[in-house]
This record gives C-alpha cells, structure tokens and sequence, in this order.
C-alpha cells in the first residue's frame, strides 16, 4: 500500500470484514450499504456456484434481510470482498490492533 496509511484491513479475513461492515452499516443506520448488499448477493452466490440460492434470492425479496448476516461466510464473501474493503475505506474505518 504505497502513498497510503495502513488501516490493516486487508489482513482481516473476508467473515471479519462482512461483520465489521455491516456492524457498522447497522450502527449508522447506512440502508443504501445494506440495500447495494443485498442487490449484490445473488450475483456472489451464482459466482461461488450456489446458482438455485440466487435464483432464491431474486425471486424473494425477503430472504435478503436473513442473508445479509450469513454473507460474511464461504465462497460468496471472498466474492464480496472487495466490496466490505470499498465501505470500510470510505467511512475511515480501521481494523482493531491485535
């Protein structure tokens, strides 16, 4: 990361930074985050080869809001990474030091 402060959250696991990220989305009251998420997992699903998940996800709506907490997990979250890195970076947001 030349030119720019380590904010260490490229060290955190994919599970790590879903959790971080929507914790904060969720402290923030951030539905666009929540929202660009939800639109965002049926396509991460179909990319890590879970195609009738996403069929499910696009056909109900409502399974959103359930699958926002489990998009932090498998194939789907490394998927989704980049996306957590975005939001995380934009809202300054720094791993905690372990």
């Amino acid at each position: 990361m030349t030119g720019k402060q380590d904010d260490g959250l490229d060290r955190l696991s994919s599970p790590e930074l879903h959790d971080l990220a929507v914790e904060r989305a969720k402290r923030h009251a951030d539905a666009k985050f929540l929202r660009d998420l939800m639109s965002m997992l049926p396509v991460a699903e179909a990319g890590a080869g879970d195609l009738a998940e996403s069929e499910d996800e696009v056909s109900d709506a409502a399974a959103h809001f359930n699958d926002v907490r489990h998009s932090g997990r498998g194939e789907a979250a490394e998927l989704l990474r980049p996306f957590y890195l975005q939001y995380l970076r934009e809202h300054h947001v720094k791993a905690a030091r372990s």
